[in-house]
This record gives C-alpha cells, structure tokens and sequence, in this order.
C-alpha cells in the first residue's frame, strides 16, 4: 500500500551520465528528503515503484557558494539515495510516477 509519506521521501529521480552507467549494475539514484532515513527510503522505493531493494546508500552534497550577474548566492544541501535493486528489477525513472 502507498503512503502519502513515501512522496516526501523521494524528491526526484537523478538524470546523468553518470547515473545512467550506474543503471547498468542495477542502481537507481534519487534526491531524498534531508531527514529521510535509510529504511524510510527503501520503503519508498519498493512502495512507489513495486521493486525489491538489496541496498541503499545516501550521500549530503553541501551546497556552494556560487555567483550569479555579480552577486553571491549559496545553494542548498541535497541529499542523494543510491538504491540498489534485486537482480531482474528495474526502474524507468525517465517516465516519472
């Protein structure tokens, strides 16, 4: 059953190069909410998407300060989920939900 919790967890699907090589090892990475926990994230991904989760791994990317027509601004904190599917499974996160 899908809770409506489990599209506060998962933020959006992550769209690279370097995610779309990892496709091929079964992994799929997602922007997480920042308080989103490990086993709330893997209940997300099998919820939502009805796939069987072996591991998942989150990384906080800090934000930067970057400049924009001369003036600073910081960007904001993202937390990742790298989610690794049982071998068979797959998502196509280019179709959304």
């Amino acid at each position: 059953m899908t809770d409506i919790r489990h599209f506060d967890t998962i933020v959006s699907p992550v769209i690279t190069e370097k995610t779309t090589l990892a496709s091929e090892q079964n992994k799929v990475v997602f922007n997480v909410a920042g308080d989103a926990t490990k086993p709330q994230i893997k209940a997300a991904v099998e919820a939502l998407f009805g796939v069987k989760v072996t591991a998942v791994n989150t990384l906080v990317r800090k934000g930067k300060v970057k400049r924009f027509r001369g003036r600073i601004g910081q960007q904001s904190d993202v937390k990742k989920a790298v989610v690794t599917l049982k071998d068979g499974d797959s998502i196509d996160v280019t179709t959304g939900l």
